[in-house]
């Protein structure tokens, strides 16, 4: 079993990235999978890949990112919320996966925010972006307030004791088949 976290911040070292990989830490934790891959999962920084996805030729990286996210049990996708939805490099990376390609896959879909206005975001928009790729999105999608984030691990805490039954349930009964 394998987790993935999708970044889809276009800055790198972005606070979206540091709670995406905590949300990814607290999700394995929940689910049993804490020692797999020393706890952490696989991080795919679009913000690296930035450059290279609206490129004319295809890129080697690119197309190893598309990989791993395709051979991911779980997924974490998450991005800052910009103009009340997820960010435009998101939207480029995961349109370049085919119809279908995270059939074999349990999403939770994150969104960081300033205001929690746009909390609906991550349900309104990027769930069903990961439900059109084939993905299982057995929770509600976690949006996060940028005031929330000195009390994260209290906050992912909670969600992971809320999504993370969900998630395992998704995983061994076959949902993933």
């Amino acid at each position: 079993m394998s987790i993935v976290t999708v970044v889809g911040n276009p800055r790198t070292g972005s606070r979206t990235h540091a709670v995406a990989v905590q949300a990814a830490e607290a999700v394995a934790r929940r689910i049993g999978r804490e020692g797999h891959e020393e706890g952490r999962g696989e991080v795919v920084d679009l913000s690296v890949l930035a450059p290279l996805l609206l490129a004319p030729d295809r890129s080697p990286e690119v197309e190893a990112a598309l990989a791993l996210v395709a051979e991911a049990s779980v997924l974490v996708v998450a991005s800052p919320t910009y103009k009340g939805t997820y960010t435009g490099l998101l939207k480029v990376f995961l349109d370049r996966l085919p119809g279908g390609a995270l059939a074999s896959t349990v999403a939770l879909p994150l969104l960081v925010m300033g205001d929690a206005r746009h909390a609906l975001a991550a349900e309104v928009h990027l769930r069903p972006l990961l439900v059109e790729l084939g993905a299982t999105v057995p929770t509600p999608g976690l949006a996060l307030v940028e005031s929330e984030i000195p009390d994260l691990d209290a906050v992912l805490a909670r969600w992971a004791d809320r999504v993370g039954p969900q998630v395992a349930a998704a995983i061994t009964t076959g949902a993933l088949a």
